[in-house]
Formats: structure tokens, C-alpha cells, sequence
């Protein structure tokens, strides 16, 4: 490598580790070297990148995914969802970490964000695994790995960057990860009902009418993964579509069934969305800029070249992006890393014939793990804040268990493609 190329890495590593916004360090990432190394170089090509970068319509899902999640959590959706499946399966041994997994699961295919799944179904599931006799430690460590399922369980928002990163069928990424996703709540449930069977003395008795009741509270809730989901697969509508009937669906649960949704909380759904919207379409602008610079000094050719120098088949590869990605995982948000390294690891991919799909999934699955990974890890944070506690509680030998099962869900789900593939091909 060059020193050009060498630097646009150190430049974007270094200003990361010092704690500089990832949008900014890609920003400078990709002008500062090109500035110090290309005399006259034009600084518009940035510039116009960074609008560029962000001009599709595609993207439009974004806001609209945030917008809906944040309408149907103030709404008193996910109350309602904990509630039905408590009512469901709260009896087990371990049943009220198992409801928080589940309702983990079902929000997650509400909000498509694994930070607003542990908002939503923290806020009303940690009280209660308290109140049950569950430890702190615990009960926060669960709250925590369970938010990843909000990225991974569709719709789901670094699937979409993805998908229009490496031009892939959004629809089918989607579908590819649900079956991810209930693999991980049952391996997480398996988890939780040992420890229950050991640690808590249930309290909860299952009663079917109780079960009926809750879940026709639930039902207006439980049907919109149906309305996306089956609409985008069904040939109805467009993801960006799905996003916006979602959003006027949601807008209808709040304001006219459940009726808990007021022009106060409406203006505040506004206002986090478009908040989380411009970070995300900032970052997402910025690595158009990056992946610009890349290009011209035509760095993923180069690692392409490098990486199957080194790389025997799909085996290695796939073990060496995981690494890669559990590392980066640490110290960048998901959509950022997702749009910095695809555009590198694309020509490989398709040089192994690996499906874009196969490979969107366990990109995500394994960024989500970053979420509880230290020291970027937002998840921690956001759980520590539930119980107004330090994030070293959160960071036990529960969440060190937690972690070590979802990694090996993703190498599962690596050496074994048709769990990832089996629900798209099927529908297809």
C-alpha cells in the first residue's frame, strides 16, 4: 500500500480510538490525506459525495422505521406485548426473562432498532424481573443482549443500509433474518429458564384466559410485522413503502385504538425520529465520502487481492470477516461499520460466490454484537441507565455467557447458509 492509502486508514482509526463522532472521522478520514498527498486536489468531489451518498429513496425507510417504532412504543404497544407474552409463558421456569427475550423479539420486528428495544421493553420488564426475585447483574445483562434482536429481527434498519450498500434485495434480507432471530431468543430463553430453575422461585400461574385476554389487547401490535412483512413479500409495496403504511398504521393504534397517544408524545416521536434520522443519514453520507477516496485508490481491489492471497475458501473468509467485525464492532456504530466495509468485502464475496443475502445477515447478526461489546457498546449504557447504575454492572458473567452463545448462533448461521436462506428461497 501507498502512503495515500495508508493514511485514509490511520487518519479514520486514529480519530476514532480518540473518541471523535464516527460522521466526522470518516469526513476527515477522507479529506485530510487527500488534501496532504493530491496537490490541487478539488475538495467538491467530497462534497458532492456527501449529498450523493444520501439521494436515494430507498433510504426514505429510515426515518419512516424510527418514526413508526417510536409511535407504537409510546403508544403502549410494547406494555401490551410484555403483558401477553408474561400471561404466555411467564410460568416457565426463568418465564419473566423469557417473556423479555420474547417481547424483545416481537418489538424488535416493530422498531427495527435494537436501542429503542431496550428502551421499550426495558422500561417495562426490568421492574418486574426485579420485583420477581431476579438479580440485578441479571436482569440488566438480559435487557441488554436482547436489544440486539431489534437489529436483527425485521424490519430492521442496518438491513436496509446494507441492502442498498451492496444492492441486495432488502425484502429478502429481511426474510433471511428471522429465522436468525428465533434462533437466538431460543438459545437465550435456554439460558434463562437454567438459570430461573436455580436462582428464582416463579410466581406466575399460566391461565388460558388470561392468555386470550392479553393477546386481543396485543393483536393490534402483534400484526404489524404481518403488514410489512407480508406486504413487501406479497408484491404490495416496496420496503420504503412499508415503512410509510406502517407509520400511518401506527399513528391509527395510537391516536384511535388504544388511544394513549397524544399530540405531546406525537410531537416527541417527531422529534426523536428526525434526531436519530440526521445522525444516521450523516454517517451514512460521510462514508460516501470515505468509500470515494477508497475507491480511487482502489483499496478494496487491493484487499480483495490481499484477503484471497491469504484465504483458502469460505471457511477462512468467513472467519476472518467475523473478527473482523466483532472488532470493529467495539468501536463503531453498526451502520457505519456495515458501510465502510462492504463496499471492500463486495468483490470477495462475489468472487466466492457467497450470497448477498447469506452475507448481509451474519454481517448484521455479528455487528449487532457490538451493541454489548465495550467500550462502544450503546446497549450497556442505555441498560445501566434503566436501574440508574454504573455500566460495570452490566458487564458480568451473565452478559460473557450471553455474548459467547450469540457467537456461536453466527457460526452456525455461517456454516450452515440454509437457515439464513431457507424462509427467502421459500417464499420466493
Amino acid at each position: 500500500m501507498d502512503a495515500l492509502t495508508i493514511s485514509v486508514f490511520a487518519v479514520f482509526f486514529g480519530l476514532v480510538f480518540l473518541g471523535v463522532p464516527i460522521a466526522y472521522s470518516l469526513v476527515l478520514g477522507s479529506v485530510i490525506p487527500m488534501l496532504i498527498y493530491v496537490p490541487g486536489f478539488n475538495m467538491i468531489a467530497v462534497v458532492q459525495k456527501l449529498f450523493v451518498g444520501v439521494d436515494l429513496f430507498s433510504f426514505m425507510a429510515i426515518p419512516l422505521f424510527i418514526f413508526c417504532g417510536s409511535l407504537l412504543e409510546k403508544s403502549g404497544v410494547s406494555r401490551r406485548l410484555c403483558t401477553f407474552v408474561t400471561s404466555l409463558v411467564g410460568w416457565m421456569h426463568g418465564g419473566v426473562a423469557i417473556v423479555t427475550f420474547v417481547s424483545c423479539m416481537f418489538f424488535g420486528a416493530i422498531s427495527g432498532s435494537a436501542t429503542a428495544t431496550v428502551l421499550g421493553i426495558g422500561s417495562v420488564m426490568v421492574p418486574i424481573m426485579l420485583e420477581q426475585g431476579y438479580e440485578e447483574k441479571f436482569t440488566l445483562a438480559c435487557i441488554a443482549i436482547g436489544g440486539i434482536l431489534g437489529s436483527i429481527i425485521p424490519p430492521s434498519i442496518p438491513m436496509v443500509v446494507y441492502g442498498m450498500n451492496a444492492g441486495a434485495d432488502i425484502g429478502a434480507i429481511f426474510m433471511g433474518g428471522v429465522v436468525p432471530g428465533v434462533i437466538l431468543t431460543a438459545f437465550f430463553s435456554l439460558y434463562a429458564y437454567f438459570y430461573g430453575r436455580k436462582h428464582v422461585q416463579n410466581r406466575i400461574k399460566f391461565v388460558l384466559k388470561d392468555v386470550l385476554r392479553e393477546f386481543a389487547s396485543a393483536i393490534w401490535g402483534l400484526m404489524m410485522p404481518l403488514i410489512i412483512l407480508g406486504g413487501i413479500y406479497g408484491g404490495f409495496f416496496t420496503p420504503t413503502e412499508a415503512a410509510a403504511i406502517a407509520s400511518v398504521y401506527g399513528i391509527f393504534v395510537g391516536f384511535v385504538i388504544y388511544r394513549e397517544l397524544n399530540m405531546k408524545k406525537f410531537y416527541a416521536c417527531l422529534k426523536e425520529s428526525v434526531v436519530s434520522s440526521a445522525m444516521i443519514m450523516f454517517i451514512i453520507a460521510a462514508a460516501s465520502a470515505y468509500g470515494y477516496v477508497m475507491t480511487r485508490q482502489q483499496v478494496p481491489t487491493k484487499l480483495a487481492e490481499l484477503i484471497m492471497s491469504v484465504s483458502s475458501g469460505y471457511a477462512s473468509f468467513m472467519l476472518m470477516v467475523i473478527v473482523l467485525l466483532l472488532v470493529m464492532g467495539c468501536f463503531m456504530e453498526t451502520c457505519a461499520s456495515i458501510l465502510v466495509v462492504t463496499p471492500m468485502l463486495l468483490p470477495i464475496v462475489k468472487a466466492l460466490n457467497i450470497d448477498l443475502v447469506q452475507f448481509g445477515v451474519i454481517m448484521v447478526v455479528t455487528l449487532a454484537i457490538g451493541f454489548v461489546t465495550p467500550p462502544m457498546g450503546l446497549n450497556l449504557f442505555v441498560s445501566a441507565r434503566l436501574t440508574n447504575t454504573s455500566v460495570n454492572t452490566v458487564i458480568n458473567k451473565h452478559l460473557m455467557i450471553l455474548i459467547l452463545i450469540a457467537l456461536l448462533t453466527t457460526l452456525l448461521i455461517t456454516f450452515v447458509p440454509g437457515i439464513i436462506l431457507w424462509l427467502p428461497n421459500m417464499l420466493k
